[in-house]
């Protein structure tokens, strides 16, 4: 299966929609959009996402939308968002289907 790329970066297009084959009472995806103090959404933000212990674990950069998506496994995880309108963390404890998120910077 491919999957479309963002411009520029290996990573999928974080606004493409999620694979058909996806079985989600067997994977788990951590998705969300990155948001402005302000509540506007923050396109081109790198959200981090790091481990129980703080360790990075993957990368990708937000959509025209702000959006982000990451496959990962059910746990304990932080999502960093670092970007021109500053930075933020948020925790999120994952499970198995789609976990949705926001992450606000300022």
């Amino acid at each position: 299966m491919t999957l479309p790329t963002a411009a520029g970066c290996a990573a999928p297009d974080q606004a493409a929609p999620l694979p058909a084959s996806l079985d989600l009472e067997k994977e788990t995806v951590i998705t969300g959009v990155v948001r402005s103090a302000e509540a506007e959404p923050v396109p081109g933000a790198y959200v981090r996402l790091l481990d129980s212990t703080g360790e990075f674990t993957a990368e990708v950069v937000t959509s025209a939308a702000g959006q982000f998506r990451f496959f990962a496994a059910p746990g304990s995880w932080t999502l960093r968002a670092l970007s021109r309108h500053g930075n933020g963390d948020t925790a999120v404890t994952a499970g198995r289907g789609v976990n949705e998120v926001a992450v606000t910077v300022a």
